[in-house]
């Protein structure tokens, strides 16, 4: 009865850190239709990523107040491995993979989470951030970079780790979206969809 309880206690938490970075985000937008349509679907969300964060059994800590995964971050950003990256996604990429992203900016590097929606001959689609060829490269966002999904690349994900200048910086909060994509990861085979 305790752990029900606990659970309760846990859900509500994350439908509360979820409520509030989302109006936070959506105060922003512009479009007032966009508007309407993010609040009408946004507790369906809100409820979907907190069931799933609550009852995964995920490698992280889990911060229930901001909604955030917590996990001990790398001094430098996971490595790149080109002929890795060509070797996974010729053999493995398949619609619906959640995928590890390293995007640069100027000064600074972070890990993004996404997923596979279309896989051609010799390149994949993100839902969020577009074409990408199997070596990783992007071919749409030339700073944006696919990742062979592994635990280290995926907790750095997870977990909104960035770097700047070459030094570990806060975590970032994830996106609504990113954190329903974390939980929905399969942490027996990080490199197979959820069964």
């Amino acid at each position: 009865m305790w752990q029900a309880d606990a659970k309760k206690v846990l859900y509500a938490q994350l439908c509360n850190a979820f409520y509030q970075r989302e109006v936070q985000r959506l105060v922003a937008e512009p479009n007032s239709d966009r508007l309407r349509r993010q609040l009408k679907s946004l507790p369906y969300y809100i409820e979907r990523a907190a069931t799933l964060v609550a009852n995964t059994s995920s490698p992280f800590k889990l911060d229930s107040q901001n909604g955030s995964w917590l996990a001990k971050q790398k001094p430098t950003p996971p490595e790149i491995n080109i002929q890795a990256n060509e070797l996974f996604y010729q053999h493995n990429a398949k619609v619906g993979l959640i995928i590890p992203i390293l995007v640069r900016s100027d000064e600074q590097i972070r890990v993004r989470i996404d997923s596979l929606d279309q896989v051609s001959d010799n390149k994949v689609h993100c839902n969020e951030l577009g074409w990408f060829a199997f070596s990783g490269q992007g071919l749409e966002l030339p700073n944006a970079q696919l990742l062979t999904p592994s635990k280290v690349s995926l907790t750095a994900a997870c977990c909104g780790h960035q770097w700047q200048f070459s030094k570990r910086c806060l975590p970032r909060v994830l996106s609504l979206r990113e954190m329903l994509l974390a939980g929905s990861i399969n942490w027996r085979n990080v490199k197979r969809l959820q069964t």
